[in-house]
């Protein structure tokens, strides 16, 4: 088989590949009017891989030769079986290995315990890309009840940009939002091979336009300090100075904290929202 017929093959298997998958299926919103095409648009799986339309076309058209890293990209865009990613890769003329899968975080015992003992402080652990890996009964209180975000959806950016109540929570939401994105770019640069992180900006991008514009403006930023304002419907305003502590134990693991000084309105806020949310515990375990 020619080098040209391959990558026409190629295409077409691309093709037919995003026409079996709907919006929904990709965790995207069904648009209002009428499909002119079947399943996924070109542009929304550019989009899911972080690729160029332009790019995504001309592979479709078999124009263009595509790198083992895109192929996996796209391989996991459209939810390829392990014998079709093998046969995308074979038709490209590349040798499928599959990065070694990373093992799901968990979080360390002694960032748990510490955790657990932080009765008064709000505190979460954030792992690769910027998933949400632990949190204690406090920081759940303040910025969301994480336990009941699926597993596969709980990190930090996605919630900021999904979750409509925070942007009521976040005073000044859209400084948080592209303080985040910055924080992501800096996690892409870490592990520019991550399938999975690849496609979280592709989901990103696709449903909420200024997501899609900060983050092509690659601006980055580390996870250090900062002040947040949070308008909190059981404790009110809360003005909060955070920090982020390295595990020495696993550097991919960092622990965010939120704290007041003493004699402060947040302070005291703090103790009051640490006591609402032991009550509503109890209340749940009775």
């Amino acid at each position: 088989m020619s080098r040209s017929t391959q990558m026409n093959q190629l295409g077409e298997f691309l093709k037919t590949r995003r026409a079996e998958l709907t919006p929904r299926d990709v965790g995207l919103s069904e648009t209002a009017g009428p499909r002119r095409v079947a399943g996924l648009r070109r542009e929304e799986v550019a989009l899911l891989a972080s690729i160029s339309p332009d790019y995504y076309t001309r592979v479709e058209q078999g124009r263009i030769q595509v790198s083992a890293p895109v192929l996996g990209t796209l391989a996991e865009v459209l939810q390829l079986s392990e014998d079709q990613r093998s046969y995308l890769f074979s038709l490209a003329g590349k040798t499928s290995k599959r990065a070694p899968r990373q093992l799901r975080q968990k979080v360390q015992p002694q960032l748990r315990r510490l955790l657990d003992d932080l009765s008064t402080v709000p505190a979460i652990v954030m792992g690769r890309r910027m998933d949400v890996i632990a949190w204690n009964r406090l920081a759940a209180a303040m910025i969301t009840n994480f336990s009941e975000v699926p597993e596969k959806h709980r990190n930090y950016v996605r919630i900021l940009f999904t979750d409509p109540a925070m942007k009521a929570l976040y005073v000044d939401w859209e400084s948080v939002a592209r303080t985040a994105v910055a924080q992501l770019r800096m996690e892409a640069a870490k592990y520019p091979d991550d399938t999975r992180l690849a496609v979280l900006v592709g989901e990103l991008s696709v449903q909420d336009p200024q997501f899609r514009q900060w983050w092509a403006a690659h601006n980055v930023a580390s996870l250090t300090t900062g002040t947040k304002t949070l308008r909190h419907p059981t404790a009110g305003d809360l003005v909060l100075d955070w920090d982020t502590l390295i595990a020495t134990t696993d550097a991919e693991q960092q622990l965010v904290i939120w704290t007041a000084a003493p004699d402060t309105s947040t302070h005291e806020a703090l103790r009051f929202l640490a006591s609402w949310a032991a009550g509503a515990e109890s209340l749940k375990q009775a």
